[in-house]
């Protein structure tokens, strides 16, 4: 500890397996303008100015969520940025205590829709003419499934907008930074909006195998503490909102 806090001197180098997590631009965005190559990118990046003795290998393969979660579940993923908290992820994996950035979970309905949904008693309602649409394999598909809102799941923002546009869905519940990045590409012809509601805010955690050396999480977790504490993480998310 005491090495990894003095000035010019560094602990031990620790090598960790991560991936990035395909089909989240938000989080990872390979395909994306050099200074944007995702939110999560970032984050571990500065993890690694702040202790050039981690070393992450892994981030050439870009997996679906569900894989993500099935690599860090069979200790085959030894870190991964960044994942929400649910009672089953926790019993599978661990997070680090420090939060990176939080997501509000909020409604994107067509402009001449003028209803407003403002509770999850709300959302069940309409659900039964037209299922509201959510993000295949995130933890808030399961959040309104057990609210009695029935649900279709789609693979993007994108087709979530435009299954909208279309008509064929009258609402997306989603995480507003995810959102928002994908409504600033839309044709100027296709007219959205947000919901006045916050239905949920949930911060983003560093996931880790569950018998991960305790050592190696200290690591991360001092790292982590110094990018909050100098305001990193915060520019971070604002950068991407």
């Amino acid at each position: 500890m005491m090495a990894f806090l003095c000035p010019g001197v560094f602990a031990q180098d620790i090598s960790l397996r991560t991936v990035q997590q395909g089909g989240a631009v938000i989080k990872y965005d390979p395909a994306g303008p050099a200074h944007r190559p995702g939110l999560c990118l970032e984050i571990l990046r500065a993890v690694t100015r702040v202790d050039p003795g981690l070393h992450f290998t892994g981030l050439e393969q870009q997996v679906p969520l569900k894989r993500v979660e099935r690599l860090l579940a069979e200790g085959q993923v030894d870190a991964f940025f960044c994942l929400l908290k649910s009672p089953e992820r926790e019993r599978q994996w661990r997070y680090a205590s420090v939060p990176l950035y939080t997501i509000r979970h909020v409604l994107v309905q067509r402009s001449d829709d003028r209803r407003q949904l403002e509770s999850l008693a709300d959302l069940a309602s309409v659900s039964h003419q037209k299922p509201v649409l959510v993000m295949r394999g995130t933890a808030l598909g399961r959040h309104l499934l057990q609210a009695g809102v029935t649900i279709a799941e789609v693979g993007s923002e994108r087709e979530a907008l435009t299954m909208l546009a279309l008509g064929r869905a009258d609402v997306i519940y989603g995480q507003d930074i995810s959102l928002r990045h994908h409504l600033n590409d839309v044709r100027p012809g296709e007219r959205f909006r947000f919901g006045r509601t916050v239905f949920q805010e949930e911060p983003q955690f560093l996931a880790m195998r569950a018998d991960l050396p305790a050592a190696h999480e200290e690591r991360l977790t001092q790292a982590l503490l110094k990018l909050e504490r100098d305001g990193t993480l915060r520019q971070l998310y604002e950068k991407y909102r």
